[in-house]
C-alpha cells in the first residue's frame, strides 16, 4: 500500500462554501494573527527549554493571549512554567493544551513549538465566539510532557476540573486524526554493591555494573516473549566511576510501554524479575524507582474525533484511514491521562520533515520550514472549528456538560 499523504490547502485563507458564519469570524481571526503564530513557534524554536525550565516559553506563550484579555495565571498547580489563560464566561469549557518542553540535546525535535502555536491560535479563534456559543476558552500551558507528567500533575491538582473538553494538535511526518498511544512507565534501577580495588582485592567486591550487565542481558531476552504493543528500552545511567574500582553503585533508566495501562502493569511485573535477577546474580541489592507519573494510552472521544475528521478533511488535508491508525502509534503522552478522564482529542498533523521522524535532529529542523507554519495555521482552524461544531450541536454540548457534572460530583 503506497503510504497515506497529507494534504495541504491550496487556498487556506478563503472560506469554504459550508462554513458557518461563525466558522468564518474564527478562521478570519486565526489567520489575521497567523504571522504573529509563527514567529511564536520559531521564537520557541529557537530556544528550546527542558522539563520544568520553560521560562521564556511560557512568557511568549502567554503574550498573545494576554493582549487579546484572557486572563492569565501562572504557576498553576504548584508548578512554576504552568499557566491557565481564561476568556469569557460560558458553561461549556474548552481547553486547548500548549507543550513547550524540548529533548535534551535535539530540541524542538518533537515540534512542540508548534503546538503551544496552534493552540493559542485555536484560543484566539474561540474568543471571536466566547459569548455567542457559551463557552470559557481555556489555554493551557502544560509543562514537562516528554519527561515529567505536567498534564498529570495539572489534572491531579485540580486545574482540568472545570473543563468539558480538552483538545491539542501534535506534529508529525503525516496526518493521523485518531492518533494511538502507549502507556509508560519511566523508571530507574539502581543496584548498589561494594566497592573495591579491582586488581588488588576483587573479591572484596560486589560490582553493581555487573548487575546491570545481568539485568539487560535478562531483559534483551525478554523481548522474545513479550506481548504485542509491549516495549522496552533503556539507558544506563550510571556504571562506575573508574577501572580500577569495583562500582558500588550504576544505575538503568528505562521506559516500559504497552497498548494499555493492564498490560504496562504485566509488563512492570516481569521487567521487575529482570531487575531483581541481576541484583541476585551478583550479590547485589537494587531499587526501583518512578521517576515520573505513569502514562496511560490515548482514548479520543468519538464525536470530538469526528468532528475533527471533517474539519481537517475540509482544509484538504489527507490522514491517513481509521483501520490503519493503531499500526503505529506515535509514542506515549500525558495528555493520554487527560483523554481518560475528560473527552478530548490529540489527533497528529502532518508537515514534510524529509522522511525525519519525531525525535530525530531533521525533525527539529523541519519543525520550522514552510509546512511546519503552514501546521500552526491549519491547527488552530480545525481546533476551534472542532469546538464550534461541538458547542453548536445540542446533544453533544448537553452530554460533555453532564458528563462534567458527573465527574464534578464523583470528586466532592
Amino acid at each position: 500500500m503506497p503510504p497515506p499523504r497529507s494534504g495541504h490547502p491550496e487556498s487556506p485563507g478563503e472560506p469554504h462554501a459550508g462554513r458557518s458564519a461563525g466558522g468564518t469570524r474564527a478562521d478570519a481571526a486565526i489567520e489575521t494573527a497567523a504571522s504573529r503564530l509563527i514567529e511564536l513557534s520559531h521564537s520557541i524554536h529557537a530556544e528550546p527549554e527542558l522539563a520544568f525550565e520553560e521560562h521564556r516559553s511560557v512568557a511568549k506563550t502567554i503574550e498573545p493571549l494576554a493582549e487579546r484579555g484572557f486572563e492569565v495565571r501562572t504557576g498553576v498547580a504548584e508548578l512554576p512554567t504552568a499557566f491557565r489563560a481564561s476568556y469569557g464566561s460560558g458553561e461549556l469549557t474548552v481547553a486547548l493544551c500548549a507543550e513547550y518542553d524540548a529533548l535534551p540535546g535535539l530540541g524542538h525535535a518533537c515540534g512542540h513549538n508548534i503546538i503551544a502555536a496552534a493552540s493559542v491560535g485555536a484560543a484566539l479563534g474561540l474568543a471571536e465566539l466566547a459569548d455567542e456559543l457559551g463557552l470559557t476558552v481555556v489555554v493551557l500551558g502544560t509543562p514537562a510532557e516528554e519527561s515529567g507528567g505536567g498534564k498529570v500533575l495539572m489534572l491531579d491538582r485540580g486545574v482540568f476540573d472545570d473543563v468539558a473538553m480538552a483538545m491539542m494538535v501534535h506534529p508529525g511526518p503525516r496526518d493521523i486524526a485518531g492518533a494511538h498511544s502507549l502507556a509508560l512507565a519511566d523508571i530507574e534501577v539502581v543496584f548498589h554493591g561494594v566497592e573495591a580495588h579491582a586488581s588488588a582485592a576483587p573479591e572484596l567486591g560486589r560490582n553493581a555494573g555487573d548487575a546491570v550487565t545481568v539485568a539487560q542481558v535478562a531483559i534483551g531476552l525478554l523481548r522474545q516473549h513479550i506481548r504485542p504493543g509491549q516495549q522496552l528500552h533503556g539507558i544506563v545511567g550510571d556504571g562506575g566511576v573508574a577501572p580500577n574500582i569495583v562500582p558500588g553503585r550504576a544505575e538503568l533508566l528505562y521506559y516500559l510501554r504497552a497498548v494499555d495501562s493492564a498490560s504496562l502493569e504485566e509488563l512492570m511485573r516481569r521487567a521487575s524479575d529482570c531487575f531483581e535477577a541481576g541484583a541476585l546474580a551478583t550479590g547485589c541489592t537494587h531499587e526501583i524507582r518512578t521517576l515520573a507519573p505513569t502514562y496511560t494510552e490515548l482514548t479520543p472521544d468519538p464525536a470530538l474525533l469526528c468532528a475533527y475528521r471533517e474539519q481537517i478533511a475540509d482544509l484538504g488535508r489527507v490522514p491517513i484511514a481509521p483501520e490503519f491508525e493503531a499500526q503505529r502509534p506515535l509514542g506515549s503522552t500525558d495528555m493520554g491521562n487527560v483523554t481518560n478522564v475528560i473527552p478530548g482529542i490529540h489527533p497528529v498533523i502532518g508537515i514534510d520533515a524529509d522522511g525525519a521522524v519525531t525525535h530525530q535532529p531533521g525533525f527539529a529542523a523541519a519543525s520550522v520550514n514552510a509546512s511546519a507554519d503552514r501546521a500552526v495555521v491549519d491547527g488552530a482552524v480545525a481546533l476551534a472549528r472542532t469546538a464550534i461544531a461541538i458547542a453548536r450541536d445540542d446533544v453533544q454540548r448537553d452530554r460533555l456538560l453532564q458528563r462534567l457534572v458527573q465527574r464534578q460530583e464523583d470528586f466532592r
